[in-house]
């Protein structure tokens, strides 16, 4: 691993960072946050996955939460996207290739060789934290992410329930087999077998026998995306039909910005810290 930069804020330090990834082939960049501590002492993480077109700076540079997470005790750390890079197939609309990884682990040509994001935040990053953030706790961890990162949260805390101990999201993709974004993503990535995106469709895994015990989800109402790519309905029917305590908040006025995510965060943070304590 790699310090690209440390900078003190609010009692923390707030870092970037690259390492070479085996699961990506590829140089990868992150960002963590670990607030100030005793000597010895252990810290929830929090991880925060990002949406369409960002890296990990966005929820850095925009997502106010610092102060939050400085009071709380909790580390937060946000990966990128995708990989990236010469070598790396990509294409020339914003919502495919480079910047949106999904978090799958693509099985088609090209894209295989290098978009493996699903390995890289479920397995590979974690035990990178593990092993040089001797601060973090991993046995106490939550994950949220905004847009096709609410997908990648939602997705990932529903396959890995015991890893988990809260799930949340900002104005998530719920459900990737029934929207446009979904359908080009996952059939680009994982082909043309449906049965197969299953595991990539929060809505899916509820279906299919998934279970976390509550979500958290924020929308706001004047989302651009919120008819035709995000469709929280379909996360609220799904979970209403398997008991799945779905707290589903619309938000007046509220678009799909970083406006409407660091309005909100602080909420988020208070919310996990409750149930990593």
């Amino acid at each position: 691993m790699e310090t690209v930069s440390e900078n003190r804020a609010f009692g923390g330090t707030q870092g970037f960072y690259t390492h070479d990834s085996a699961e990506t082939g590829t140089e990868m960049r992150f960002s963590v946050f670990v607030p100030d501590h005793a000597a010895g002492a252990k810290l929830p993480v929090v991880w925060y996955l990002s949406g369409l077109t960002c890296t990990a700076d966005n929820v850095t540079e925009k997502g106010e939460f610092r102060r939050t997470c400085a009071a709380l005790g909790l580390i937060f750390v946000a990966p990128d996207t995708s990989p990236r890079g010469d070598a790396v197939p990509d294409d020339e609309a914003y919502d495919f290739g480079q910047g949106a990884g999904f978090y799958v682990d693509a099985t088609e040509a090209p894209w295989s060789e290098h978009f493996r994001m699903r390995s890289y935040i479920e397995t590979e990053l974690p035990s990178l934290i593990a092993a040089q953030f001797p601060m973090a706790d991993m046995t106490r961890q939550a994950i949220t992410g905004h847009s096709m990162g609410g997908h990648g949260a939602l997705t990932i805390a529903l396959r890995n329930p015991d890893r988990f101990r809260s799930v949340s999201a900002f104005a998530p993709i719920v459900s990737p087999l029934h929207c446009p974004w979904g359908e080009k993503a996952l059939g680009g990535y994982l082909g043309p077998d449906r049965a197969a995106w299953r595991a990539y469709d929060a809505c899916a895994l509820v279906e299919d026998g998934a279970r976390v015990p509550e979500i958290l989800v924020d929308q706001g109402d004047a989302d651009q995306f919120l008819e035709e790519q995000l469709k929280p309905e379909l996360l609220e029917q799904a979970c209403r039909d398997t008991d799945i305590a779905l707290t589903l908040t619309m938000r007046p006025g509220y678009d799909h910005s970083y406006y409407f995510i660091s309005t909100f965060i602080d909420a988020h943070l208070h919310w996990h810290a409750e149930r990593l304590a």
